[in-house]
């Protein structure tokens, strides 16, 4: 009997044959034929278990009766992207930036969008009522060899300033994006050096991409590079590395962008950021009349809020980065040459980071879930801050069970760093093993 299955944050995510099954795969494929009447375009990551998985999929769909359009290796927003141009939806097998032993499986609605609540959950209730996968193993169907070209040429038309002056870094993750990222980039003129874009099925995000960003860093001044940028292993976010070797995250480039989008009367009035965005970015931007919208965690609920309120950009910290009027969903390529261009215009990216805000102090804490407890945490920062005289508005906890991960995530900031530093060292150590 088919275990009851639901979508977390970011669609389905667990251990490759374990929990993300052959099976599971093949009944969220029949789910989405049933759920929709559009053709289907499938992508998958370079994680070993994937190209297993996405044909199980692509025989879901053909056994639901849909038009199943297998894409390859693809990005996340690739995907997006071809179901946008080609009016249907897609399929992504990937987990991000989880490692190589580790899968998923993320529905696009209509057009490639993120899918609402109403639907996820329509599509839930078809995945438990799918039937099993008739086979262990299902035959290749043929890669749909035009839409990698059709993708990278509309990245271009959508960011065509000229970047040519530029050298930049690419870190491929060893994942999806090893196979368009320096292509698009080079075709742009810039001078191009690029690494961990030799995926093996088991070297994805290992001590590379946007977790793991020693390498670009080493590689940026090593070549004397204007700009890094790494992806994560579906390409969907991006963190940035300036000429100096600084690393430059979601937030950086959402303060930066915020006020390049305001001053050509392009921001709408309001950046949507998460609640995991700095203290102070809120505090620059608060200081230049730029309005901030807070959301949950999760870029689904950042683009809910850009739709809600018809906002063109908003973002989280760990470089999920959404241009609406550009793109159904964050794409760290995309990013990258929009980033690029910031820096052809504007300067170098540290002189434009230290000139527009001043990071606050901040340190993210997983704990276990079993090990947790809300009352031992919240009682740590109260004797802290009374301790330490720190008011209100210089300091911010955060808690939240990960959408991803079997841990709840603790995040403090403080305009003092030796309280972060004290609340973090008491957080380790009451929850160390």
């Amino acid at each position: 009997m088919a275990v009851t299955v639901r979508f977390g944050t970011d669609g389905i995510r667990g251990r490759a044959s374990e929990q993300i099954t052959v099976d599971l795969a093949y009944r969220l494929g029949r789910a989405v034929a049933a759920v929709f009447s559009v053709p289907v375009f499938v992508g998958y990551d370079t994680r070993e278990s994937s190209p297993e998985l996405a044909s199980a999929v692509l025989a879901g769909l053909r056994d639901g009766g849909a038009v199943a359009v297998n894409l390859g290796y693809f990005t996340t927003p690739g995907v997006a992207v071809i179901a946008q141009q080609r009016n249907g939806a897609g399929v992504v097998v990937s987990a991000s930036h989880n490692p190589y032993y580790d899968n998923g499986l993320k529905v696009l609605g209509l057009g490639g969008s993120k899918l609402d609540h109403a639907t996820e959950q329509a599509v839930t209730e078809a995945l438990n009522a799918a039937p099993s996968a008739p086979s262990e193993s299902f035959d290749d169907v043929p890669v749909d060899e035009q839409a990698e070209h059709d993708y990278a040429t509309h990245l271009r038309e959508l960011v065509p300033g000229d970047i040519s002056s530029l050298h930049i870094v690419l870190d491929c993750a060893n994942g999806a994006a090893s196979h368009v990222a320096h292509e698009l980039f080079e075709k742009t003129g810039a001078r191009i050096t690029t690494i961990h874009d030799q995926p093996d099925g088991r070297n994805i995000n290992e001590n590379c991409g946007s977790t793991h960003v020693d390498d670009l860093v080493a590689k940026v001044l090593e070549v004397g590079a204007d700009l890094g940028l790494a992806f994560d292993g579906d390409a969907d976010r991006l963190i940035a590395v300036d000429a100096e070797g600084h690393v430059r995250d979601g937030d950086d480039m959402m303060v930066l962008f915020a006020l390049d989008f305001a001053e050509r009367n392009r921001l709408g009035g309001a950046l949507v950021v998460t609640s995991m965005s700095n203290l102070g970015l809120r505090r620059a931007l608060s200081a230049r009349d730029i309005a901030i919208i807070e959301t949950d965690v999760g870029d689904r609920n950042v683009l809910m809020a850009l739709e809600e309120k018809s906002l063109p950009f908003g973002g989280e910290q760990s470089g999920h980065l959404i241009f609406r009027d550009l793109a159904p969903t964050g794409d760290g390529l995309l990013t990258g040459l929009i980033l690029a261009d910031l820096v052809v215009r504007r300067g170098p990216l540290a002189d434009q980071a230290k000139a527009a805000w001043l990071r606050v102090p901040q340190a993210l804490i997983n704990v276990k879930v079993g090990a947790y407890d809300d009352d031992v945490v919240l009682g740590i920062f109260s004797e802290l801050r009374a301790s330490f005289g720190v008011a209100d508005d210089d300091v911010r906890l955060l808690i939240r069970p990960s959408g991803t991960e079997p841990v709840v995530r603790v995040m403090v900031e403080a305009l003092d760093g030796s309280f972060v530093a004290e609340f973090s060292s008491r957080i380790v150590s009451q929850f160390s093993e």
